[in-house]
């Protein structure tokens, strides 16, 4: 049975400390221990987007694979895609331990865990070895901690990555780096998109970029990022990162630790930024749909909102890789139920629907 390993594993994972126990994770994947999904995919679940075929609209977040350790094995499990980094130019151990903490009885965690990485250099030879693999792996750039210049930062890592990714994220969300989320403001996202697009000019390589962007955003905020990156011409919003508001309903003792908030309490007030920006930017740009995510459901609620593509990450440390399955399964039943030919004609229906009666099956 494909999920039987996790099965047995998944009490000691439990024991571990959370980065202890993703680590075990990766090793075990790195290994060969996750087996394979089936080949095939339901027809109505693929979706074709910036020229590339994706085989279902389900990916794994950025966090999971930092080093692109193990892309192929994550797409073998049967995500539609896989997003590797945060990844920055030069190596950086990231904030000091315990940074990663589980919220049991609220089914989320929170981190602050501050853009560790082991730089460019062995995430583009591992990207290297795999040219020629099948499968959609996206590169999510950062900039490092003590850098003075963060626009040279995004556009050394577009440079030195455009020819290896099928899609570049330049993440200006993480709450977890001092600064960081002050590039969302509207002058300094139009000077960072535009750098990052002259540097993937340069680079003589095209793959779609994306920039991600806070659940924490106001009215205005989104409003900004709507007209920046419509001017720019960037190729997609990932929305969103983590959250630093903490919902009065958290009841797990560790709540009060400092970091981004992911997960179950994540799904409402990011779904409703991904709303916003799509209404803002009138479904002209696509969207991935991230925060949350942790049944058919909820992938079905943000598809409805406006995203074109779905990421998720938490909920497979509560659920295991058994999770993909369920999605995908129930989420054909929902496009099936409300008549819907492929996900794109799902896509912002719940927008559509405040000015026309909800479409029933044929």
């Amino acid at each position: 049975m494909r999920h039987a390993l996790y099965t047995i594993a998944r009490p000691l994972l439990r024991v571990l400390p959370p980065e202890a126990a993703h680590r075990a994770t990766l090793m075990a994947l790195a290994a060969g221990l996750g087996g394979r999904a089936e080949a095939t995919e339901e027809p109505l679940l693929r979706k074709r987007l910036w020229g590339l075929d994706f085989p279902n609209p389900i990916g794994i977040a950025a966090g999971f694979d930092k080093e692109a350790r193990v892309p192929d094995a994550v797409l073998g499990l049967g995500f539609g895609f896989t997003e590797i980094g945060t990844v920055t130019p030069r190596p950086q151990p990231g904030n000091p331990r315990p940074r990663v903490f589980r919220l049991e009885a609220d089914r989320a965690l929170i981190n602050r865990l501050g853009f560790n990485s082991g730089g460019l250099d062995g995430v583009i030879q591992r990207l290297r070895a795999r040219c020629g693999r099948a499968g959609i792996v996206g590169v999510n750039l950062g900039k490092n901690r003590d850098s003075t210049d963060p626009i040279a930062d995004y556009a050394d890592g577009v440079r030195r990555t455009a020819a290896l990714a099928d899609y570049l994220v330049i993440n200006v969300s993480s709450p977890n780096t001092p600064g960081l989320r002050n590039l969302q403001a509207h002058a300094v996202l139009e000077e960072l998109l535009g750098g990052v697009m002259a540097a993937r000019a340069e680079s003589g390589a095209a793959p779609p970029l994306l920039v991600k962007v806070a659940p924490d955003l106001d009215p205005e905020e989104c409003a900004d990022i709507a007209v920046v990156a419509l001017a720019t011409g960037i190729d997609g919003i990932i929305v969103s990162n983590t959250t630093v508001s903490r919902p009065a309903e958290l009841v797990s003792p560790q709540a009060s630790q400092a970091g981004g908030l992911s997960g179950a309490p994540l799904m409402e007030p990011s779904t409703k930024i991904l709303g916003a920006i799509y209404r803002l930017t009138e479904g002209r740009l696509p969207l991935i749909g991230v925060g949350g995510v942790a049944s058919a459901a909820d992938a079905y609620a943000k598809i409805r909102a406006g995203a074109s593509l779905i990421q998720l990450y938490t909920a497979l440390v509560y659920n295991g890789p058994g999770l993909l399955d369920q999605i995908k399964s129930g989420l054909l039943e929902l496009l099936r139920r409300d008549g819907f030919g492929n996900i794109a004609e799902a896509v912002g229906a719940a927008h559509r629907e405040t000015l026309m009666p909800m479409r029933t099956p044929a």
